[in-house]
């Protein structure tokens, strides 16, 4: 079986304990598991070392600076989702350059993200909570609903809303024609003016909505976001907050980069944690990352 001589995880992977026993096996000298988060590059050049094999959550940076440092590095596992360079934690395409080979895992988290936004959507319809959407409450049967970003997460979100029989629309970078049969696609400005609730799916560091979009958007209207980071320009979005009738759902990921003069506006709705984390996601991540490592060494 082929090993790597050391591997190291360079911050809290939330890798399961049988995953950590298993990836042992794959490692010549005992595995550097760390519970915590590095507070700055020197700190993760020294937990790094000479290691050949790194995995790490989306939380701590690998630029090129440290890879470059780095100079025994074969393989770094990010055990978070992988969906271009732009988006990652990682410097993938300067990595990969150097020969480095870089992973990541899908479809751990969906599940979790779905049910949350299908759970506050009825809450915010019929006021189960704190807030209701209008004056009297109302169901999803014939609401408008747009969901941008129609990778795995927002076909997902499609799938768990449709039983309730609400009119889906969607955006993505590219259509997904096999899947209009259920889901009308629409371009960004047709689909704001089009629907009352807008639920967004995008990777790290997308920027989509601006003062214009949240113009054609308008007011009465409910936007929830989930992505990791902000999708919109946030004084943007504060000022459409303001407009009577507008709301907006974040959960734990989705707000992380508010600030806390936005998140307190009124009609701002936050939870604390991510809703795309469970004890199955857990389970899904752990495997996902091990698959991954497996395949590489073959």
């Amino acid at each position: 079986m082929s090993k790597f001589r050391k591997i190291v995880c360079v911050d809290y992977t939330k890798l399961e304990p049988w995953a950590l026993e298993e990836l042992q096996a794959y490692s010549e000298e005992r595995i550097d598991v760390y519970d915590d988060h590095p507070s700055s590059k020197e700190e993760i050049l020294r937990r790094i070392g000479d290691a050949d094999a790194v995995l790490v959550s989306w939380k701590t940076k690998i630029s090129e600076e440290i890879i470059e440092q780095c100079s025994n590095l074969g393989y770094i596992g990010m055990a978070c989702s992988l969906y271009d360079d732009a988006s990652a934690n990682v410097a993938v395409n300067f990595a990969r350059s150097r020969g480095i080979a870089v992973t990541g895992i899908k479809d751990y988290g969906d599940p979790g993200v779905a049910e949350f936004i299908t759970s506050e959507l009825i809450r915010l319809f019929h006021g189960l909570g704190d807030h209701r959407w209008r004056e009297m409450p109302v169901e999803m049967t014939n609401r408008k609903i747009g969901i941008i970003g129609l990778g795995n997460t927002g076909k997902l979100v499609a799938k768990c809303l449709q039983p309730f029989g609400p009119d889906l629309f969607y955006y993505s970078r590219t259509r997904k024609k096999e899947l209009e049969s259920n889901i009308s696609y629409l371009p960004l400005d047709e689909l704001l003016q089009t629907v009352d609730v807008i639920t967004i799916h995008l990777p790290r560091n997308t920027l989509l909505l601006k003062a214009p979009q949240f113009d054609l958007f308008g007011t009465g209207k409910i936007l929830i976001n989930t992505s990791l980071g902000l999708p919109f320009e946030e004084e943007a979005f504060a000022e459409w907050i303001k407009r009577e009738g507008n709301f907006a759902i974040f959960d734990g990921d989705g707000k992380k980069e508010l600030s806390a003069k936005t998140e307190n506006l009124p009609r701002v709705i936050t939870a604390t944690k991510s809703a795309g984390w469970a004890k199955e996601t857990q389970q899904r991540l752990s495997e996902k990352v091990l698959e991954n490592l497996k395949d590489f060494l073959g």
